[in-house]
């Protein structure tokens, strides 16, 4: 990691640390002891998106993706669990809370998006499959209380405000839906177009 990285990792937790959404969620799920687990995508690169353009908290933001990955049980029923746990725990948000077992990816996302997905080995392995580079960082509250990040192609799209196509899986029709409505909410972005 390169001084520079360093500098825009620190940037994105302190945004994170002001934002009391976020913060009230993450302390929720650190809580609760799940398996390996994630505050990921949207609802992290559009805070910083308002943060830089001076628009209220909360613009733009869906809803918070909460990834884990627990690889014991791969059916539909234990993350139903899982979801209704985390559910029951939660602090009052603005939007809903959609939580995925990153472990039960590959069985369901050729089905909905077109393309197959090999099984994922850890919470963090299925970033790098993310559509859109910016779309690939994620948060963790340790138990000290710091905020882990990981954004294995760097934070440098979040903060420039670029949408670059992640060509990992053959996903154009999903990158090019997120990148019009991120465009439509942030005329600032940048959206670089998928190429074949």
């Amino acid at each position: 990691m390169t001084a520079a990285d360093d500098l825009l990792n620190a940037r994105l937790v302190r945004i994170v640390a002001d934002d009391p959404d976020l913060m009230a969620l993450l302390r929720a799920l650190r809580a609760l002891a799940l398996p390996p687990w994630r505050v990921t995508a949207g609802c992290l690169y559009q805070t910083v998106w308002n943060v830089l353009t001076g628009r209220p908290r909360g613009t733009g933001i869906k809803d918070y993706d909460v990834v884990y990955f627990d690889a014991d049980d791969l059916s539909w029923e234990a993350e139903d669990r899982v979801i209704r746990r985390v559910v029951a725990a939660l602090p009052a948000l603005p939007v809903p809370v959609e939580i995925r077992n990153q472990a039960r990816v590959h069985l369901w996302f050729e089905k909905r998006f077109g393309a197959p997905y090999p099984p994922l080995r850890h919470v963090d392995d299925g970033l790098v499959r993310y559509a859109s580079t910016v779309h690939a960082v994620s948060v963790r509250l340790e138990a000290d209380g710091t905020i882990d990040v990981a954004a294995p192609f760097g934070l440098a799209d979040v903060f420039d405000m670029v949408i670059r196509p992640n060509p990992a899986i053959d996903n154009a029709p999903s990158y090019a839906e997120k990148a019009a409505r991120a465009k439509a909410i942030w005329p600032d972005v940048r959206v670089i177009a998928w190429s074949a």
